[in-house]
């Protein structure tokens, strides 16, 4: 076992392809592959899963990534202490729902931490494919919701992966609506009076089920609905026809602007958002920074 082959590993992982970590190492897809199956032989497990669909960690190979990574880790911390060497770029990546916060805190990250080169990578994507990046450790931290109506399903779902969940704060629901919304000035809204507005939620592309919306309330029935695939649409749609989205609460004027306000939504619905992380394998240094900064970017939030 080298340093090299446990390199080759990490950005085999950080791809999720051997063709598109051969270009970024700069060798053959041939003499990649070789080299992860010589190390596969040598410590008699298989680190990757391989199908017709591309490849992936196996269960094996997360722990053996998490070892490898901080092997690595300090090897360029003795190299960059005795011999000079250039620290190299910092790596770090977390998929999360749409959430305002989520970006300040990651935006607090990069400006404590950013060094002259770094590899950073925010995900605003599905709930599924959220789990799917922390299982395979794609992202080392994923961002999403449990209510009463989604957490068994979920939770099922991260036990499996050997994935936790960690709250972050409970919040009520509101609707997320523009301020020339005739609904703005009201100090509650009930759902009835919603039925005349556009509906606004993010698509879950595959895993469309009603268990992995990033909204509650996912099985009410709307006249009109409108999926969408990021928050600027969405944002735009809320400002261009008088639409609404159900969500926590918490936004950023910074981010967002101020055409936008929330709203609280009459139900007794709670919302649980938290980051999830593998169960037995410890937060890196920028890992344990973000969860800081995103407790950070929510002290100001009453709930």
């Amino acid at each position: 076992m080298t340093l090299q082959q446990l390199k080759y590993v990490i950005e085999v992982a950080n791809r999720g392809s051997i063709n598109e970590a051969a270009k970024r190492l700069f060798i053959s897809q041939p003499s990649l592959s070789n080299a992860i199956r010589d190390l596969e032989e040598e410590i008699q497990i298989s680190i990757f899963d391989r199908s017709n669909k591309g490849i992936s960690l196996s269960k094996e190979g997360v722990e053996f990534l998490s070892y490898a990574r901080q092997v690595v880790e300090q090897a360029e911390l003795l190299e960059s202490r005795y011999l000079n060497a250039k620290p190299s770029s910092q790596h770090f990546s977390v998929s999360t729902q749409h959430y305002a916060f989520a970006v300040n805190a990651f935006v607090s990250l990069v400006s404590e931490y950013g060094q002259d080169e770094y590899e950073l990578a925010l995900r605003e994507t599905k709930t599924y494919e959220i789990i799917e990046d922390v299982k395979n450790l794609r992202s080392e931290i994923g961002i999403l919701y449990l209510n009463e109506f989604n957490s068994k399903v979920i939770n099922k779902l991260l036990k499996s992966a050997n994935l936790q969940f960690n709250s972050l704060f409970i919040a009520k629901p509101h609707i997320f609506i523009s301020i020339k919304n005739p609904l703005a000035k009201q100090s509650i809204v009930t759902i009835d009076q919603l039925q005349n507005y556009p509906y606004l939620s993010f698509d879950q592309g595959e895993y469309n089920s009603f268990h992995f919306a990033e909204e509650i309330l996912s099985t009410m029935s709307h006249q009109k609905s409108i999926r969408v695939n990021d928050r600027a649409t969405l944002f735009n749609l809320l400002i261009g026809l008088n639409g609404y989205t159900i969500s926590t609460g918490v936004l950023s004027s910074d981010l967002n602007g101020n055409e936008i306000i929330p709203v609280p939504l009459d139900c007794d619905e709670t919302i649980n958002v938290g980051w999830i992380s593998h169960s037995h394998i410890s937060l890196s240094k920028l890992g344990t920074a973000y969860v800081e900064a995103l407790q950070q970017a929510i002290a100001p939030m009453a709930f």
